[in-house]
C-alpha cells in the first residue's frame, strides 16, 4: 500500500469555493517522464513517501488523481499588479492545483504544478517549464527553507522530453514539470479579481475559506484576515533580507496570503549587502531591488486592503496596515540574529545591532555568506576591520544560542550565487550530469542542520 493510512490525509476543501475561483483543466500529455528529483522528506509529511518511482511519475508526472482527492486539476483565476500595472488577464497559465492534503500538524497543503500544460489563462504561452527553470526552483526553495524563509517546497521535478523555444535561454531547451507543496495557493491577486468584478458574495466566501483553511480561525471578518496577512508578510520580508534573497518579481499575483514565498523565476542571492541589487534583468527601475522588498511587499498588501474595501470599512484596515513596520522591525532583528547564532534580547539593543551590522556590511563589502559563516556563535574574526567596531561591541553582549560543533563549520560557507547556479546547470545541459546538483542539495541540508 503506497499511501500510508496514518500520514496520507486527502482533502477537497478548495471545491467549497466553487466555480468563480477556478477552471477544471487537463495536464499535458508529455512525450516522456524522467524523474529528476523527488523530495522524500516533504513527501513523508504528506503521506506520499511510500510511492515507488513508477507510482510517483504516474501521479506527479502524468497526474493520475490521488486516492479520494480532486477528480481533476484546477487552474485558479486571479488578477494582479505586475510592476505596479494592473492586469485583469491573469490566472494559472502553466500550472494548476492537483491535490490537497493535511500535513502532520493538520495544516492544509496544496500540490501545485508549474509547466503542466496550457490552461484558459495561458495567454498564447505554451504552458511549459524549462528544465533549467525547474532546477533553479528546486535550488531556490531548498536554500530558502534552510535559511529559515517561509517557502513553498519543491516536491518533484520530472523531465518531459519536449524542446522549448525561449528568449532568455539558448534554444531549443529541455522541458520539465515541477510539483510544489504549499500551504494554499491563494494570492492577493485572487482577492483583486473579486474586487474588480464587485462580487461581494464570493469575496466573503473567500475570506471565510482563507481564515478557516489557511489560518485555522472561524469567522468572516476581513479586517482580521488583513491583520493576519500583514503579520505573515512582514515576517516574510524580514526573512528575505536576512537570507540576502531577491525574489525578482514581487507582483501582487506572486504574494501568497499565507506569507509563504513561492514561484521562483529570476531570483538571486545578493553577494553583498547592496540595497540596489536586483534579480530580474527587466527590472530597470529597481522596483524589486534587495533593499526595496519590504516596501514592495507592503505595497502589495495594500492592494489586498483596497480589495477588501468591497466588504469592509477603510479605517480599521488602515490601522492593520500600520502594523507592518511594527512586526517587520523585530522580525528582521530576530532573523539576522538567528543567522548569527544568537538569541534576540527583545529590546532596543536588537535594533541597534541590526543597524550596526548593516552599516558595516555596506562599508566593508564583506560577502553575506562569508559574514554569517564567520560570526555564527563566535566573536567576529580579528581580520574584520575598524568599520566593524560598533557591531563587534554590540554583538559582545549577545549569548550564542548554539555551538559550532557541527562538521559544517569546519568547511566553507554554503552559498547560492548566480555563478554557482550556472555551474550546477552546465554539466546537466552538456552531458546530463546531475552530480553537482545532488552535491549542492546535500550541502544545503548540511547547512540547515548546522543552523538548527
Amino acid at each position: 500500500m503506497p499511501f500510508d493510512p496514518q500520514a496520507y490525509r486527502p482533502e477537497r476543501r478548495i471545491l467549497s469555493l466553487g466555480e468563480p475561483f477556478y477552471d477544471p483543466v487537463r495536464a499535458a500529455d508529455f512525450p516522456q517522464t524522467r524523474l529528476r528529483f523527488r523530495n522524500d522528506r516533504a513527501a513523508a509529511e504528506a503521506g506520499l513517501s511510500g510511492l515507488d518511482d513508477a507510482e510517483w511519475v504516474t501521479h506527479l508526472g502524468r497526474f493520475a488523481p490521488l486516492p479520494d482527492n480532486l477528480d481533476e486539476p484546477l487552474a485558479l483565476r486571479y488578477h494582479g499588479h505586475q510592476f505596479r500595472s494592473y492586469n485583469p488577464d491573469l490566472g494559472d497559465g502553466r500550472g494548476f492545483t492537483f491535490a490537497q492534503l493535511r500535513d502532520r500538524e493538520g495544516r492544509l497543503l496544496d500540490l501545485g504544478t508549474k509547466g503542466s500544460g496550457q490552461t484558459p489563462w495561458s495567454r498564447f504561452g505554451d504552458g511549459r517549464l524549462t528544465l533549467k527553470g525547474g532546477v533553479r526552483e528546486v535550488l531556490a526553495s531548498e536554500m530558502l527553507e534552510a535559511l529559515g524563509v517561509p517557502t513553498s517546497r519543491s516536491l518533484s521535478l520530472i523531465e518531459t522530453g519536449e524542446a522549448l523555444e525561449r528568449n532568455d535561454e539558448p534554444s531549443p531547451t529541455r522541458s520539465a514539470v515541477l510539483v510544489r507543496l504549499s500551504h494554499g495557493h491563494i494570492r492577493i491577486g485572487t482577492f483583486q479579481r473579486l474586487a474588480y468584478h464587485r462580487d461581494e458574495e464570493a469575496m466573503r466566501r473567500l475570506v471565510r475559506y482563507v481564515l478557516a483553511e489557511l489560518y485555522g480561525e472561524d469567522g468572516d471578518d476581513p479586517v482580521r484576515l488583513l491583520e493576519l496577512v500583514v503579520a505573515r508578510t512582514a515576517v516574510l520580508a524580514a526573512r528575505y533580507m536576512a537570507a540576502g534573497f531577491v525574489h525578482g518579481v514581487l507582483n501582487s499575483d506572486n504574494i501568497n496570503v499565507t506569507g509563504e514565498s513561492f514561484d521562483y523565476g529570476p531570483w538571486r542571492f545578493a553577494p553583498t549587502w547592496d540595497p540596489a541589487f536586483t534579480a530580474a534583468y527587466f527590472d530597470h527601475a529597481g522596483l524589486y531591488a534587495f533593499g526595496r522588498q519590504p516596501e514592495a511587499i507592503l505595497w502589495d498588501v495594500m492592494q489586498l486592503a483596497s480589495s477588501l474595501r468591497l466588504i469592509a470599512d477603510s479605517d480599521p484596515m488602515v490601522a492593520a496596515l500600520d502594523r507592518f513596520g511594527e512586526v517587520y522591525q523585530p522580525a528582521v532583528a530576530e532573523a539576522l540574529l538567528w543567522r548569527m547564532g544568537r538569541a534576540p534580547r527583545g529590546d532596543a539593543s536588537d535594533g541597534t545591532l541590526v543597524q550596526a551590522v548593516e552599516r558595516a556590511l555596506r562599508a566593508s563589502g564583506v560577502g553575506l555568506d562569508r559574514f554569517f559563516f564567520d560570526v555564527f556563535a563566535q566573536e567576529l574574526p580579528a581580520s574584520y576591520g575598524a568599520e566593524w567596531d560598533a557591531a563587534r561591541a554590540t554583538l559582545a553582549g549577545y549569548a550564542a544560542r548554539t555551538s559550532r560543533d557541527h562538521a559544517y563549520w569546519r568547511g566553507e560557507p554554503c552559498a547560492m550565487l548566480i555563478d554557482e547556479v550556472e555551474a550546477i546547470w552546465a554539466p546537466i545541459a552538456e552531458r546530463d550530469d546531475w552530480g553537482a546538483f545532488r552535491a549542492k542539495l546535500a550541502s544545503i541540508r548540511q547547512m540547515a542542520a548546522a543552523l538548527g
